[in-house]
């Protein structure tokens, strides 16, 4: 991983101009669970993560130093990104003082929050008066096209889960990494806050409404040369009976030609939803195969990303080979280089 991983050009439409870089808020958090957006900066992008910033009697952390919105304007911080995720996707009433600290101290403010910043007028009134931007990256652009189908030049791999949160991000983050490492002109394709803030670009598909999904996948990966390869960031399940649908969408407009199936080693049930259990990861590429052949009737699935988090390495090593003989495909962990990555690198490109 780079200081600035430089994965994303511009694509029509989705360009965001994020001021960088950033000083990273972890609101009212006691534990890194709800910092996923910080520590995905952290981990991809740590060029761009000048300090943190929380609410007084917060007890987590991402290890970065610790500054007041002055001090990191000081430090070079151009903007206070929204690190902390709150049930819902709301900006919590906790939060504006030190919100409005911010922006009086020349920062704007990225969010990634459901709640748009400007709804609240205390925030918009200081940010009009300092010359201060709120900027909501889960904000589409206006627009978006009805899917149309139609096949598109270029190759597109989508990482898809048996549920969520459990790696599609940096599974296709270390894809286009590797990719380009090995001289193929490749593009991460974000479609979701935390990837659009690593990459500058990207669509909010979560923020889309249902009828533009497939649409909004279509023009996030256009046609390009034959030998290109977009790399798309996965969403949601299609076996999670709250996300579903965006993930059905994603799939239909990204029109893979590869598909990669995240999974969680030791995970049985859709988180939150205990009542779900997790499909096998032999039923998890069936329906999604069959599924995806919709728009691209010759998709194929290269292997699987296995979340081995909480592992020693030799425990890692040895769930990725028995699940690989398994069902005789490459398994590996994205976050663990080595041979198992290789062989799955050279399954997609394959």
């Amino acid at each position: 991983m780079s200081d600035v991983i430089d994965i994303a050009p511009s694509v029509a439409g989705v360009r965001i101009d994020l001021p960088q870089p950033y000083l990273l808020f972890l609101g009212d958090a006691d534990d890194t669970t709800y910092l996923k957006t910080g520590q995905g900066l952290i981990d991809w992008a740590p060029g761009l993560c000048v300090a943190e910033y929380k609410c007084a009697g917060a007890a987590a952390s991402l290890g970065l130093p610790v500054m007041r919105p002055r001090e990191a304007y000081a430090a070079g911080a151009r903007a206070l990104v929204l690190a902390a995720a709150s049930i819902g996707g709301a900006i919590r009433p906790g939060w504006i003082a030190c919100l409005i600290e911010a922006l009086e101290a020349g920062l704007d403010i990225v969010s990634g929050a459901h709640d748009r910043l400007a709804d609240d007028p205390r925030l918009k009134r200081v940010a009009e008066a300092e010359g201060r931007r709120l900027i909501d990256v889960r904000s589409p652009p206006p627009g978006l096209p009805i899917a149309t189908g139609r096949r598109r030049s270029g190759k597109r791999l989508l990482t898809v889960g048996t549920d969520c949160a459990l790696g599609k991000k940096y599974t296709a983050l270390a894809l286009t990494g590797t990719f380009r490492t090995r001289g193929l002109a490749a593009d991460f394709r974000a479609t979701g806050q935390t990837g659009i803030m690593i990459a500058g670009s990207g669509i909010p598909i979560d923020a889309v409404v249902s009828d533009f999904v497939a649409g909004a996948a279509e023009l996030l990966s256009p046609d390009a040369d034959p030998a290109h390869w977009d790399v798309i960031e996965g969403q949601g399940s299609l076996f999670h009976p709250s996300y579903a649908g965006v993930s059905l969408g994603l799939l239909h407009g990204s029109q893979p030609d590869v598909l990669v199936l995240c999974h969680a080693h030791g995970r049985e049930r859709i988180v939150g939803l205990t009542g779900y259990p997790l499909p096998s990861i032999g039923r998890a590429i069936e329906v999604t195969l069959d599924q995806a052949r919709l728009t691209n009737p010759r998709v194929r699935c290269a292997g699987v990303s296995l979340n081995t988090a909480g592992l020693r390495a030799e425990e890692a090593e040895a769930a990725m080979a028995a699940l690989s003989s398994e069902w005789g495909m490459p398994v590996a962990d994205p976050m663990r280089p080595g041979a198992a990555f290789d062989r799955l690198v050279d399954a997609c490109l394959a």
